[in-house]
């Protein structure tokens, strides 16, 4: 017998978005947020950059709407773009107010001024932040607020493993979700009114990534074997700058150090960004991630290397305190020498479609965050656009759901989680196996440079090793690696169905068989009815 808990609103994922919806709606219902591991772990956490809006009287609204599509490549959704900046300012206030220190300084009437630091692809300082550890210093701020409130649990160790619908008057209901307590290593099952996707993106699917390890698709895979369409799947933003070093790990360097003057320069010292952008380290992303890796293929090299060095000391200290202290924890003197850098993955642009409401396809079902596509982002994300769309879409979100939860309705007895015919596993290599093998050939065919070729091929191995997962899933007892497996390779088939649909190079896709734009092109939307 599997425990069944009961909530009005279940929150899958423990980010910025999950986070803040929770503490909008707590005021009005009674709240369950599922974490797949530490409250503080998560993408959220680790983001360095800021949160993007205007609050310099120089800037516009309009300014950030233009330069977010600009930088989207010609495929944003102009309503989702002007959605997002227009709140923008509202949702900062709002997260101000709970308690988040951005930096700033005193005018002579003692009012705050916000440092504004200025990224990739914007043409104002526009973007707030907190020293270099913004998402740090949003995460832990959030959690602090979401356990003091007493109408919030929050489920730590917790996987979610699928979503749970019912017909309901001609259409699909989401009702619940199956869970895996990886503390007592048991499945449970959560039934709530209203349930909301909230699970970040995909980029573990990826060899080389930026993300934290619980990035493993969960959302988009669940929601998408519930019936969800995706969109935009084949755009995967590749960080230009992860710290090279066999030692750090998935580090970022922030696209704040290029906004205040940092120079990417080959290993033989010379700068090559200008011969590629006239926009040089301040051009989108994609092109700085392309460049980057057009010369180490070029030159052989290993890396390239990202030089603020010319800037005095006590200006690097004070900006990024975090980075300074992480290379020289690692013998680097960022002051003095420049810092070897790779593109990683970082960021899924892509995801489940959803309204300006945080809808689904599915009753009852929200998507918000990076797990969802709302048309903001296009072919490539601006910098700093993300935890933005994270803060916009949960209040309207929460303000949707206010409106229409009906709490006079009684809890529902959910199916039991059937195991009856399944083992212990004695085979655990295979997942580890699999783990290996999917991530590197999504990395050699599906990363920043595709060929039909390479996409026929990815698709050809993915397919087996659907298989053999599928198989396996069905005769053993769930774990973390087999769960996070079973949605990485379904997210990897969309993925790659994606790309094949595109015939162009678009933002962050690119593919040497179809160089050009192709006129009138839209999102890329797959739906389950199809396969």
């Amino acid at each position: 017998m599997n425990q069944q808990h009961n909530c009005d609103v279940l929150i899958i994922g423990s980010g910025a978005a999950g986070l803040s919806l929770a503490l909008h709606l707590a005021k009005h219902a009674d709240v369950i947020i599922l974490s797949k591991g530490p409250v503080t772990e998560g993408s959220t956490y680790y983001a360095q950059g800021g949160i993007a809006a205007v609050f310099d009287e120089n800037d516009s609204v309009e300014s950030h709407v233009e330069d977010t599509l600009i930088a989207g490549a010609g495929i944003c959704n102009k309503e989702a773009v002007e959605f997002t900046a227009r709140n923008a300012k509202d949702c900062m206030e709002w997260l101000i107010n709970q308690g988040v220190d951005f930096d700033h300084e005193l005018d002579e009437d003692g009012e705050k001024r916000y440092h504004l630091t200025r990224e990739g692809g914007h043409s104002h300082r526009r973007i707030l932040h907190s020293a270099d550890t913004t998402g740090k210093a949003i995460q832990t701020t959030l959690v602090e607020r979401v356990k003091a409130h007493t109408r919030i649990r929050v489920f730590e160790r917790f996987n979610a493993i699928d979503l749970i619908t019912e017909s309901q008057n001609d259409s699909k209901a989401c009702i619940g979700a199956y869970i895996w307590n990886r503390n007592s290593e048991k499945v449970e099952s959560i039934h709530a009114k209203k349930i909301i996707l909230a699970t970040g993106g995909a980029s573990k699917v990826y060899q080389y990534t930026s993300n934290p390890d619980v990035a493993s698709g969960d959302g988009i895979a669940m929601a998408w074997r519930a019936g969800c369409r995706v969109a935009n799947m084949e755009f995967n933003q590749f960080h230009p700058t992860c710290l090279f070093h066999p030692k750090a790990g998935t580090f970022l360097l922030t696209e704040a150090l290029r906004g205040e003057g940092a120079i990417l320069r080959r290993p033989d010292g010379s700068r090559f960004m200008p011969e590629f952008d006239e926009r040089a380290e301040l051009a989108p992303r994609d092109i700085v991630a392309r460049a980057i890796d057009f010369e180490m293929k070029r030159l052989g090299a290993d890396c390239m290397f990202l030089d603020i060095s010319h800037k005095s000391a006590d200006f690097i200290q004070q900006h990024f305190p975090n980075i300074y202290e992480k290379t020289r924890a690692l013998g680097m003197d960022m002051t003095k020498e420049p810092l070897p850098v790779v593109p990683a993955a970082h960021y899924t642009c892509g995801g489940v479609m959803i309204d300006k409401h945080g809808k689904t396809d599915i009753d009852n079902l929200y998507a918000i965050g990076e797990v969802s596509y709302t048309g903001l982002h296009g072919a490539n994300r601006m910098a700093s656009n993300s935890l933005l769309e994270c803060l916009v879409y949960a209040r309207a979100a929460a303000l949707d759901i206010e409106s229409s939860i009906n709490h006079q309705s009684k809890y529902k007895k959910l199916p039991k989680w059937d195991e009856s015919r399944v083992t212990d596993s004695d085979e655990e290599v295979v997942i580890q196996h699999n783990w290996h093998e999917l991530r590197l050939f999504m990395w050699d065919y599906v990363g920043i440079v595709r060929t039909t070729k390479r996409l026929q091929r990815a698709l050809h191995r993915v397919e087996l090793l659907q298989r053999e997962i599928d198989e396996y899933y069905t005769n053993f007892k769930v774990s973390n690696n087999l769960l996070e497996l079973r949605n990485l390779v379904q997210v990897a088939e969309l993925i790659i169905r994606s790309a094949m649909q595109r015939k162009e190079s678009r933002g962050l896709h690119y593919t040497l068989d179809f160089p050009n734009l192709e006129e009138d092109a839209t999102e890329t939307v797959i739906s389950p009815k199809q396969h």
